[in-house]
């Protein structure tokens, strides 16, 4: 075989042979890092602007992906006293509107988070712990990293364009 040269940012392809949780957390893990590197280098202004006719803005999709995380891993899987799982449309549209001194910095930092506290969080239960959600019943942890999957693939191409409406900058990585 042929000496290949891997892009050690494509993290799926790094774990192309792996098993099925590394591939699982592989994929998620790039395409949140998809999301980090569209908003890096924008400042709250561009961050924020709106440039679509729906109120999505660039930083409110990273704003809106931290809220997702601690959705779906923390509040379902190791919930503290009180946490509910969110399931009126408007939490989903209070999550992507940035509150009063939000900035696109603190809102990158609060991804960050709770991308950690997800990875923390998942770490600790097989892919078949399941669980209960409120609309959906029961579902499994690779139910959770696959849905994650598609819904921050989804958000990082909406941040795909976003930020090529700003600047013009294309490209995963």
């Amino acid at each position: 075989m042929a000496d290949i040269q891997i892009d050690p940012t494509l993290g799926p392809v790094v774990a192309r042979t792996g098993d099925e949780r590394a591939i699982l957390e592989a994929f998620l893990d790039f395409h949140r890092s998809v999301v980090l590197r569209k908003a890096r280098g924008l400042t709250d202004a561009d961050a924020t602007r709106r440039l679509v006719p729906s109120a999505t803005t660039l930083a409110g999709l990273v704003k809106h992906l931290a809220v997702i995380e601690r959705n779906w891993f923390p509040i379902l899987l190791d919930p503290a006293p009180g946490d509910r799982f969110p399931t009126s449309e408007e939490d989903a549209a209070a999550s992507f509107a940035l509150a009063e001194g939000e900035t696109l910095e603190s809102v990158v930092e609060a991804y960050e988070a709770a991308c950690a506290r997800s990875r923390e969080v998942a770490a600790r239960f097989p892919l078949d712990h399941v669980v209960g959600q409120p609309q959906l019943g029961e579902v499994s942890l690779r139910w959770i990293l696959v849905h994650m999957i598609e819904e921050t693939a989804r958000h990082a191409g909406h941040a795909d364009i976003l930020r090529e409406l700003t600047d013009g900058e294309t490209g995963a990585v």
